[in-house]
């Protein structure tokens, strides 16, 4: 038998420690290979951390609650594969999961971790702060008072790396402002608003997405100049379509047709033509983005919203978009993404119209410039055009809404390409074929 350190797992390109939440294994449990040992919690994703290696779980070196780096021990599993003992020796003392963290963090943020950590012990701040918090920190050189008051947002009020920069942020803007001298108040600070509660209201605690949501919610009005425009399109033609091959789809491919695939594909195309609206904003820099990633806003059972990515959407037909779209929300539903499946989106659509809404004002997705909201389709009388004059008929309409950073997008910009993604729903053509 061996002893085989269980790593903390890279679970995506810009992810480098996550939050443990729950073991699902305790000590001494017989465990399989790819079994799932415990849920991990990162600023994008909750998800499961399977075994790698079959054997007993021997010894759990991380707490609940407590924040890990990337590459750090979290337990060690007693396994009959051949493998390398691990580098301690027995008489060694047991490692904190905290010196584990140290550890593996750069020579840098060892430093900052030991120097903040005397702080802690001096002040009575008893919170554990990841080592990209405590590098945050000494950067922006905020002490050990500033460092306790920052509210925290993450598990068990953790201090996360959104909230560090939210408040280096509003720090530098209360900066900024000028002080009443004769108040002694600044004018920036807004006091908080009071409330009264009753015995029949009942208290709540936010969930952690809840937070992370509200937070960047907030940031996204602060940063972004929204604006919206807005269009009526006519589906007619894809409504009649859909309702024409739909059942035959359901029996050949196994799952529904939804309308989501081809509002996604009309965006992907309008992108194309207006490639400046698939930009990112940099400080005084513009990123144009060359792959076309577009976010599909989900509803959870929770009531939450997460937003998976349909990378290049450009280059997959409706069939590879319903397939792609169904299968990522569908694990979206039951906490099955990888926090890959978060990120690198470019543009964003939220199809309000499933909540019967017939529009929306919907939020940019930070670093993003646009989010496009679509509404329920309608029926509606309309007046057409035919060869023998103008007649009124009943058409499918729907209400594009689409929110754009007017920092870099302007309204000809924005309105066109919400109108050009109208002409594309417009034009669907009745003879396509699956």
């Amino acid at each position: 038998m061996a002893n085989v350190e269980m790593l903390m797992p890279k679970m995506g390109e810009s992810i480098i420690e996550g939050t443990i939440l729950t073991w699902l294994k305790k000590e001494g449990d017989l465990i399989e290979q790819d079994e799932s040992v415990l849920e991990v919690a990162t600023d994008k994703v909750d998800t499961e951390v399977p075994a790698t290696h079959a054997g007993i779980l021997k010894k759990i070196l991380v707490k609940e609650g407590e924040v890990v780096a990337v590459g750090a021990p979290i337990a060690i599993i007693e396994s009959e594969t051949e493998t390398v003992d691990l580098p301690k020796s027995a008489g060694q003392p047991s490692v904190s999961p905290k010196e584990e963290l140290l550890a593996v963090a750069p020579a840098q943020t060892t430093s900052v971790i030991s120097a903040i950590s005397q702080e802690q012990l001096t002040s009575g701040d008893d919170r554990f702060y990841s080592p990209l918090v405590l590098s945050i920190a000494k950067e922006e050189k905020i002490g050990k008072s500033e460092l306790a008051s920052i509210p925290g947002t993450g598990k068990d009020g953790r201090v996360t790396k959104q909230d560090m920069l939210l408040f280096v942020r509003n720090r530098s803007e209360r900066k900024s402002v000028i002080t009443d001298s004769s108040k002694g108040q600044s004018a920036y600070a807004a006091p908080r608003v009071e409330m009264s509660i009753s015995a029949q209201d009942e208290i709540m605690e936010m969930d952690r997405m809840r937070k992370m949501i509200a937070q960047r919610m907030v940031d996204s009005r602060r940063i972004s100049a929204h604006v919206t425009s807005f269009v009526e399109a006519d589906v007619t033609n894809i409504v009649l379509w859909r309702n024409k091959i739909k059942d035959a789809y359901k029996k050949k491919e196994g799952e529904g047709l939804t309308f989501t695939p081809f509002f996604v594909e009309a965006v992907a195309k309008a992108i194309k033509d207006f490639p400046m609206i698939n930009i990112s904003v940099d400080g005084e820099k513009i990123i144009l983005r060359k792959d076309i990633n577009i976010g599909v806003a989900v509803a959870l059972p929770s009531g939450n919203l997460i937003v998976p990515v349909v990378r290049n959407a450009d280059q997959l037909n409706l069939i590879g978009l319903s397939k792609k779209i169904n299968d990522i929300a569908n694990r979206a539903r039951i906490n099955k993404l990888s926090p890959d499946e978060l990120s690198g989106g470019t543009f964003t659509l939220s199809n309000v119209g499933s909540f019967g809404n017939v529009m929306g004002t919907p939020i940019i997705m930070q670093p993003q410039v646009a989010i496009l909201a679509v509404g329920a389709i309608q029926k509606k009388p309309a007046v057409v055009e035919t060869p023998t004059g103008d007649v009124i008929a009943i058409r499918h309409k729907i209400f594009l809404s689409h929110s754009y950073d007017h920092r870099v997008v302007d309204g000809s910009l924005g309105g066109m390409f919400v109108r050009r993604v109208a002409d594309y729903l417009e034009a669907f053509d009745l003879n396509t074929e699956l």
